[in-house]
């Protein structure tokens, strides 16, 4: 049996005031979109069509996935216009689902069991029941079956007392939705071709629709403004704390907590209020993240400490090691087991040995530094000439004094000394002490400029 699914982001969205398409503003750091689209291909779709309108070009910029089949809809006429578009992509398809581009959140349970439901009909729709159901098409029932939707605007006033709504999304046999679609005329409130007017098709021809219900609200609602994204954002969110403490990590408040990628966790794992992940990160056994801490695309080890308010970004992080607070490790920065990086610390595609030290208010760019060194406070590598990136290479159990300037490119040796304060142009030698600095002199009878009027 193959599954085809359809997916509608062709709407303008003006209700977002904003020059982005509707369907690629972000829920978790991913468009609306991306998160239909994976919903798709976990479910198995053998093809997956979205059809596109408003905006069309920067949609399929954005979502670079050569599997997908893009279908233009030039005339906005409805929804039924719009499946009527991308039939022609499912012709080799035995049924077709139909999603849309901005309701994110319908899970792969929900929508299995709506598949199950189409299992015994030919056509079954995804239900749902709210306390207040204005705006929403009615399922109108006779006797316990469905016998058509009925739209707000079409609605009589008994009609618009039913609490049972549609959500649009469906699933019917390839062949009858065909048809169905092809028999669609525009006579409503909106002039448009409703896809719901397909269920009273069915019934005439004698199809029994089959109904499946979401298990919460929030599977169904989409986006129609940029409070109603808040409101998804912060719900996925809490999905998301959820299953991380079910699976052993310690969340302070997963209220104040952001997954915007994929988190791979150990055991023990703690995570402290306002962290952020993004991207692709691996925490190890027992890895504590103190608050206000971004995380991205980075592999920390067993044991680390990641303390308050750091900012780290494609970094690997050895085992036992400590970090904070207040550092940053840029890009292409790795940190062997048992380093320390202290407070006001910026690493820029440097390599850091085991049980090496740089605890305050440095700049690291473009270093290799070796094992049981100690940068003092205050030390910068110069990499940067104006034009061209250089690099420091710093030996085992080197000790670089505070303020001090390596000049790259310029290697310490191993055991080597550098005095504070000094700027260092040429290679220091090993196990020996180098030092530049100036002849201190005390001149006698200076004195202070003075502030002069006002």
């Amino acid at each position: 049996m193959k599954l085809g699914v359809v997916i509608l982001a062709a709407g303008q969205g003006t209700r977002m005031k904003s020059a982005l398409p509707k369907v690629l503003h972000n829920i978790a750091g991913r468009p609306l979109l991306a998160h239909v689209i994976d919903t798709a291909r976990v479910l198995g779709g053998d093809k997956v069509a979205v059809v596109y309108g408003h905006g069309g070009d920067r949609v399929q910029q954005a979502i670079a996935d050569p599997g997908l089949v893009w279908v233009e809809q030039a005339e906005q006429l409805g929804t039924g216009h719009a499946v009527e578009q991308a039939m022609f992509a499912m012709a080799d398809m035995d049924r077709v689902l139909v999603l849309y581009g901005d309701v994110p959140l319908t899970t792969q349970v929900t929508l299995n069991s709506l598949i199950h439901q189409a299992e015994g009909s030919a056509l079954a729709l995804l239900t749902v029941t709210l306390d207040d159901p204005t705006g929403y098409g009615r399922i109108v029932r006779v006797e316990g079956h469905v016998t058509r939707i009925v739209e707000q605007k079409d609605a009589s006033e008994v009609e618009q007392r039913i609490r049972e709504i549609n959500t649009g999304i469906l699933i019917a046999e390839r062949a009858k939705l065909a048809g169905w679609l092809a028999r669609l005329e525009s006579n409503n409130a909106q002039g448009e071709f409703y896809l719901t007017d397909i269920v009273a098709m069915a019934v005439d021809d004698g199809i029994e629709v089959k109904t499946a219900h979401p298990a919460d609200t929030f599977e169904v609602e989409g986006v129609n403004d940029r409070v109603q994204l808040a409101m998804l954002e912060r719900r996925h969110q809490q999905m998301q704390a959820e299953r991380l403490m079910r699976q052993g990590v310690t969340l302070r408040d997963p209220a104040r907590f952001d997954l915007r990628g994929r988190l791979h966790s150990g055991e023990d794992v703690e995570l402290d209020v306002n962290v952020l992940i993004e991207g692709e990160v691996t925490l190890g056994n027992g890895v504590r993240v103190g608050a206000n801490t971004v995380i991205r695309n980075s592999r920390i080890g067993d044991g680390v400490w990641i303390k308050e308010n750091c900012v780290i970004e494609d970094a690997v992080i050895g085992a036992d090691s400590i970090i904070g607070p207040f550092a940053r490790l840029r890009p292409a920065t790795t940190l062997a087991e048992r380093v320390h990086v202290g407070n006001f610390v910026e690493i820029k595609k440097s390599d850091v040995a085991a049980g090496s030290k740089i605890n305050h208010l440095s700049y690291i760019g473009d270093t290799t530094i070796g094992r049981s060194v100690n940068i003092g406070a205050g030390t910068i590598t110069c990499n940067y000439d104006g034009v061209n990136k250089f690099r420091t290479v710093i030996g085992d159990n080197a000790f670089i004094g505070s303020d001090t300037q390596l000049v790259a490119p310029v290697e310490v040796g191993a055991g080597a000394t550098i005095g504070a304060g000094s700027t260092i142009t040429r290679d220091a030698p090993p196990d020996t002490l180098t030092l530049s600095r100036a002849k201190q002199l005390t001149l006698k009878g200076w004195k202070r400029p003075e502030k002069q009027g006002d």
